[in-house]
């Protein structure tokens, strides 16, 4: 992610990082030390505190996500680094699994279109 952030950004891009555990204990540690991990990988995106991304604690945002009108959004978070595309409008517009690279040109095809849209 961190190489599409810092291709994108001066277009008005940004990477929002929700790090969760709900997968396989994944994300075992403290928000401090999330951070420093990141820090050690050289991570500049928006890293957020530890959220809950499904079960009895999952967090407003992804309630909003997961319920989201479009079926091509919405539905269970499948694993760590699922990523979500909204626009400059709010508007969630494309959801791809935690395999697919942000590299991929159908990625980088769908935050093209969103950045060249207006704000409003």
């Amino acid at each position: 992610m961190e190489s599409t952030f810092k291709k994108y950004k001066d277009k008005g891009f940004r990477v929002l990082a929700f790090p969760a555990n709900n997968f396989g204990n994944q994300e075992p540690g403290t928000n401090q030390e999330i951070k420093k991990f990141c820090a050690k990988k050289n991570v500049t995106f928006d890293l957020f505190a530890k959220v809950s991304v499904k079960g009895e604690d999952q967090c407003p945002l992804y309630k909003f996500l997961t319920t989201y009108p479009d079926g091509e959004i919405s539905g269970e978070v499948a694993w760590n680094f699922q990523k979500y595309l909204v626009d400059r409008s709010g508007e969630v517009v494309a959801k791809w699994g935690p395999r697919m690279s942000p590299a991929d040109e159908k990625v980088a095809t769908a935050i093209e279109k969103a950045l060249e849209q207006k704000e409003g």
